[in-house]
């Protein structure tokens, strides 16, 4: 078994338990989220702060557990360049550029995992190595 059978998964991980972390903080700071998104002129504070935890917390769950990874890593992409563009577009201030640039990083390690999938150690990857046991094809 090759060592880099683990490294996806890794990847995921390191990936996904941030995204976790901060929609499971966001749960806390309700409050100040919102005032976060009101701030930046974002419509419907509450249901984006809802479509905010759910992205951050779930997608980031479901990248680590490596479920539906293509589709979930494309939604966190796009989440991270909407952030960057609505929250972090302040250039002057170099904070916010670090941030900006760290958005698109996320979204480019985001797009890697969309193109090549979950890996071996994945819901994905048992889901289909059990669908190829089980299909007419595979037994013919």
């Amino acid at each position: 078994m090759s060592t880099t059978r683990y490294l996806p998964f890794v990847g995921r991980l390191m990936i996904g338990l941030p995204f976790a972390m901060s929609g499971f903080g966001k749960l806390a700071t309700y409050g100040a989220t919102a005032g976060m998104i009101s701030a930046a002129g974002l419509p419907f504070p509450p249901l984006a702060f809802a479509v905010a935890v759910a992205v951050e917390l779930g997608g980031g769950l479901l990248l680590v557990a490596g479920y539906r990874v293509r589709f979930v890593a494309g939604v966190l992409a796009v989440f991270a360049l909407a952030t960057a563009v609505s929250f972090h577009s302040n250039f002057a201030d170099q904070n916010q550029m670090i941030h900006f640039l760290k958005n698109v990083m996320m979204a480019g390690g985001l797009l890697q995992i969309v193109a090549f999938g979950a890996g071996a150690l994945s819901v994905d990857n048992r889901r289909n190595t059990g669908n190829l046991h089980t299909s007419p094809a595979a037994v013919a």
